[in-house]
């Protein structure tokens, strides 16, 4: 029996290994997974894969045996695999959709179970619930383990299937042409042997970080945040200042994508989705709208008006502003925790090709700063965004509730001007900036965004919700 509910969160069932995510925890996962499909049609396939984490082979073992078990033909990964190389694997094989052992940028003591459906999109809301109810149901039965059937289970390399949707999307042919400096850092995840291969293999000269197995990602987590990317950013700046440079990273299962400039700087991934989407739009001619979650940069917005294209707000995650590339209605699908797609390519987030597209980008463009001050002067404005995630006792659990419930008129001498629920509580302010506040779904704390016309003033709409807090 599991030693935890099985519960999906944003992205997933996630736990600490050995604590709230077991073997029998991932089986019995794995098993609702099977039974659901099978309530979907007679005779499911399913790809199965994992990321670098602990013992993420043998859990990937684990729930395939599980699904075979359930008479579920299942197709695993030989080795580590990116999220969105699982995603295409699904979609190039017609499998019914796809099993994932990964935490993608969680602590190193984190291991998870995600599930794709057919489209390679993350599984919906109603999907979710139904394999949670399927899985309270069986972990209060006694279940017997069952072999799986002889012949249920492929072992399959699904990297080509992968690599012909990144060459359809991306030039190599500019990037090559420009000859970059660039460095990439795969902070020990499943991005390696994936980016910096495929570039090599179409003559680009790229150098590795990071690139071996560490099942404790350099003792932080493999998030491509600024603090966890210093060696990325020294390289850069130590670099020579007369090459045209670019610093790349992708997290531990190689679905969010970092940025560093020439001058070693982090280049935010708000300001990276907007430099992406104006760029798209001009290199692409694709004349299409944009879709962002709530905590997302209006400089998509802006870009999208000047255009008189639409856009598509939702909440936070990418099962929700992914089925926007499903409907191939958008040129670009973002959220501001550094999650993208494009048209034409996967319903799911996808690092590798965000990293790619940015070297094409700048290959074309030149600078990622002076691309940003462009933009900025042809918007007439600046935005800047900042998020705070904040730690909540009891007390501050309460306070949170009562802010939620009835939200202020003014924060930060700044009337608000309209007041959004649709994910968490965003304020709008009467000069164009604004602050969300969003508590976590799965730990206690809130999330708190903003975004205004300088870092100082982002900043500072932070800083004074979390001083009411903690008051």
């Amino acid at each position: 029996m599991a030693s935890a509910p099985i519960r999906f969160g944003t992205s997933g069932w996630r736990g600490i290994i050995a604590d709230d995510f077991t073997f029998a925890g991932v089986r019995l996962a794995a098993t609702a997974i099977g039974r659901f499909l099978r309530e979907q049609e007679p005779s499911p396939a399913v790809l199965v894969g994992h990321d670098r984490r602990f013992f993420s082979e043998e859990f990937a073992r684990a729930a395939a045996d599980a699904l075979a078990a359930e008479g579920v033909r299942v197709v695993l990964s030989d080795g580590p695999v990116p999220t969105p190389a699982i995603a295409a694997g699904i979609v190039a094989r017609r499998l019914s959709g796809g099993v994932n052992i990964t935490a993608s940028h969680n602590p190193a003591e984190y291991s998870g179970v995600k599930f794709s459906d057919a489209s390679g999109a993350p599984c919906s809301v109603e999907q979710a619930r139904r394999i949670e109810a399927l899985a309270e149901e069986l972990a209060h039965r006694p279940q017997r383990r069952r072999r799986a059937p002889v012949g249920s289970i492929e072992v399959a390399d699904c990297s080509r299937d992968y690599f012909d949707r990144l060459t359809a999307a991306v030039c190599f042919e500019r990037i090559r042409a420009a000859r970059l400096r660039l460095v990439y850092d795969a902070m020990h995840g499943c991005g390696a042997a994936y980016l910096d291969r495929l570039l090599a293999e179409h003559g680009i000269a790229v150098t590795a970080l990071r690139t071996e197995r560490d099942v404790l990602f350099s003792g932080h987590a493999p998030d491509p945040a600024p603090e966890h990317l210093q060696e990325l950013q020294r390289r850069l700046a130590d670099g020579p200042q007369d090459a045209l440079s670019l610093g790349l990273a992708t997290d531990g299962d190689a679905d969010r994508f970092g940025v560093v400039d020439e001058q070693g700087g982090f280049v935010s991934p708000n300001h990276v989705l907007a430099l992406l989407y104006d760029y798209l739009l001009e290199s692409r001619g694709w004349l299409l709208g944009v879709a962002r979650s709530v905590a997302t940069t209006h400089l998509l917005d802006a870009i999208a008006r000047q255009h008189g294209l639409p856009v598509y707000e939702t909440p936070v995650g990418f099962k929700f502003v992914g089925r926007y590339i499903l409907e191939g209605s958008v040129a670009l699908a973002g959220e501001e925790s550094a999650g993208m797609s494009i048209f034409g390519h996967l319903p799911e987030k996808d690092g590798i090709l965000a990293c790619l597209l940015v070297a094409e980008m700048v290959a074309e463009r030149g600078p990622l700063g002076e691309q940003l001050r462009t933009l900025f002067r042809r918007l007439g404005f600046e935005l800047w965004s900042v998020r705070r995630d904040i730690p909540l006792n009891p007390l501050m659990h309460s306070r949170l509730e009562t802010w939620m419930q009835s939200s202020p008129e003014r924060l930060g001498g700044l009337r608000v001007q309209q007041v959004d629920r649709m994910d968490g509580v965003r304020l709008q302010f009467e000069d164009g900036s604004w602050l969300l506040v969003r508590p976590s779904g799965t730990e206690p704390r809130v999330r708190v965004y903003a975004e205004a016309g300088s870092l100082e003033q982002a900043r500072g709409l932070t800083e004074e919700m979390q001083r009411w807090l903690c008051a």
